[in-house]
């Protein structure tokens, strides 16, 4: 032990230049493994508190898929999947649509000119997923919290009307934090919703004649299901109207969110949804998650490949460190050996020195992967809006840190294994007899 420290501490530039490269290559995989551990267990940890146990979606539906097919006769789904599966509590339909919002401040300076020339340069209609859905229809599912307003006034879906689509139209909408900072809006101030975007500053008030306006009732958090997107809220039937879908024939919905009394066994009430609605395809929650292990597992692939480059960068540059210490001790092995030291002491001191630079990098590297995770996470969550409370893009997970040890070693002991033979196997009389 001895031997080794004092050849760490002869050449105290070069072990510092050492040690702190192995502490970079440390760093890096113990970065790019929390990162792939944040987002699992984020969103894993979000399913469980999501409620939702099953995602209904129309025939042929992949998770891959970055669109959802419309699913016909959406209210009487929410009536229907429980009467055919008595162990479903709530069977909500949701519908996802891209619209337009604008505020009161975009159509006042419209109006001033008909050709939009009073409409600031920086201002502009924004585009956001709208999701229509039946407020009161969601037990046992985590929907975004309302933090101001009274949110949505009436129970249920009064447009639709029993299927006429002719009852009270309400008009209210929810918006979430970051649609309403971008709107500059509150609870009681109006927005209009509509379809398309202005081509131009000369079209925007033709699209303030064809768009609705709605009372925003509610700001509310993000979504679980939509991370990173803008996100109102309305009535189902109303949003249906708004697209040309307000028919018993096109009664449209993206997906139905599904809350079990039992979710002990998922896969029983999927084979029984899909047994009742044959046009229907039923993921549980466990599906979701897997597809989401499996873009991860593709993400930590591509960490591995760069984590296994430095690994072999690191080796190759500590190797390179090791031989010119037992070059330039070569006088002082030889003597050692000379005297009697056993071949497997000389080499071991030198595998020794190499574990005690791993050791100084781990120490450096481990702070440091740290820092550069807390500096990414904070860097990547003011970058995506509208994350749900609780997600984190990095975990330092006891796995990560275990694996970040064993880079340490693996980096010391392949890395010493070049200069250990050489140290045990240098000509003794010639490297004594050397000036």
């Amino acid at each position: 032990m001895r031997t080794a420290l004092d050849a760490i501490r002869r050449r105290p530039g070069r072990s510092a230049l050492t040690a702190l490269g192995i502490g970079l290559a440390t760093a890096l995989v113990v970065v790019l493994l929390a990162v792939s551990a944040g987002i699992q267990s984020s969103a894993t940890s979000l399913a469980a508190q999501s409620g939702v146990d099953l995602v209904v979606t129309s025939a042929n539906t992949s998770l891959s898929s970055a669109t959802f097919p419309v699913i016909s006769g959406a209210h009487s789904l929410a009536s229907g999947i429980p009467a055919n599966d008595t162990n479903v509590e709530t069977a909500s339909p949701w519908l996802v649509e891209n619209m337009s919002f604008g505020n009161a401040s975009v159509w006042a300076k419209a109006n001033q000119s008909a050709n939009g020339s009073a409409i600031p340069s920086t201002w502009a209609i924004t585009t956001s997923y709208t999701i229509g859905w039946i407020p009161s229809d969601n037990a046992g599912i985590d929907v975004p919290p309302i933090y101001s307003g009274p949110g949505f006034t009436y129970p249920g879906d009064p447009h639709y009307a029993n299927g006429t689509w002719a009852g009270n139209v309400p008009n209210e909408i929810v918006l979430d934090q970051g649609l309403a900072e971008i709107l500059h809006v509150s609870p009681g101030q109006l927005v209009w919703m509509g379809q398309g975007t202005p081509g131009g500053p000369s079209e925007v008030q033709s699209w303030y004649q064809s768009a609705t306006p709605f009372r925003v009732v509610g700001i509310s958090g993000p979504f679980w299901l939509i991370p990173s997107s803008l996100l109102a809220f309305t009535y189902l039937s109303q949003l249906q109207s708004m697209i040309g879908a307000g028919t018993p024939a096109k009664d449209y919905a993206s997906l139905v969110l599904v809350h079990l009394y039992d979710n002990s066994n998922p896969d029983v009430d999927r084979d029984r949804i899909e047994a009742a609605y044959p046009g229907l395809t039923v993921f549980t929650i466990g599906a979701i998650l897997g597809a989401v292990q499996g873009v991860v597992n593709l993400y930590r692939t591509f960490g591995d490949i760069i984590a296994v480059l430095a690994l072999v960068v690191a080796s190759l540059f500590t190797t390179t460190v090791l031989l010119m210490s037992v070059d330039d001790r070569s006088n002082e092995i030889a003597v050692r050996r000379a005297i009697g030291i056993p071949p497997w002491s000389v080499g071991g001191s030198v595998v020794e020195e190499s574990v005690y630079l791993g050791l100084i990098g781990l120490a450096i590297g481990l702070p440091l992967a740290w820092l550069a995770s807390s500096v990414l996470d904070l860097a990547l969550d003011r970058f995506v809006h509208g994350l749900p409370a609780g997600f984190t893009f990095v975990s330092f997970q006891p796995w990560v840190i275990a694996t970040g040890v064993g880079v340490v070693l693996a980096i010391g002991l392949i890395a010493s294994i070049a200069p250990a033979a050489r140290a045990v196997t240098l000509p003794i009389a010639s490297e004594i007899r050397a000036p």
